[in-house]
């Protein structure tokens, strides 16, 4: 009974209190400035799983007229095209997709002042970042 009790509660945890928070990872893509200089694009990955896991790529945007705060704007499993570009001052568009396999498409188009992109979804369903964004995609 404690077991189902405690697995239940790291689940509810998990779905409605998850954060960007913990990502650890290495560097992936240099500093990508905005056209105007506000904000600063920084993509990182690291690898789960082992031999048989994968890679998760995030992308952290730093806005330098907000007190150089970093916010995650991008959370998905890498595949094998990934790059960043920015296509107006505000809006960021994620290169994530494997060539030839549409399945796998991780690509978006991102204002990086109130959206955010989640592969699984977890950070759409979350109460702590809700205050955070206005629209959440998540992989279909």
């Amino acid at each position: 009974m404690v077991g189902i009790t405690l697995t239940s509660a790291i689940m509810v945890y998990r779905l409605y209190f998850f954060s960007f928070s913990g990502l650890e990872g290495e560097h992936y893509k240099a500093p990508l400035p905005s056209p105007d200089g506000q904000y600063t694009a920084d993509a990182y990955y690291n690898t789960y799983g082992g031999a048989a896991g994968g890679v998760n790529v995030w992308v952290d945007v730093t806005d330098h007229n907000n007190g150089d705060h970093v916010k995650t704007i991008y959370l998905g499993n890498a595949k094998e095209q990934f790059s960043l570009k920015w296509t107006d001052g505000e809006t960021l568009y994620i290169q994530n997709e494997t060539s030839g396999n549409n399945k796998y498409e991780r690509s978006i188009e991102l204002n990086v002042m109130t959206e955010i992109y989640h592969d699984t979804g977890l950070a759409c369903q979350s109460l702590l970042l809700k205050e955070t964004y206005e629209t959440c995609y998540e992989h279909e």
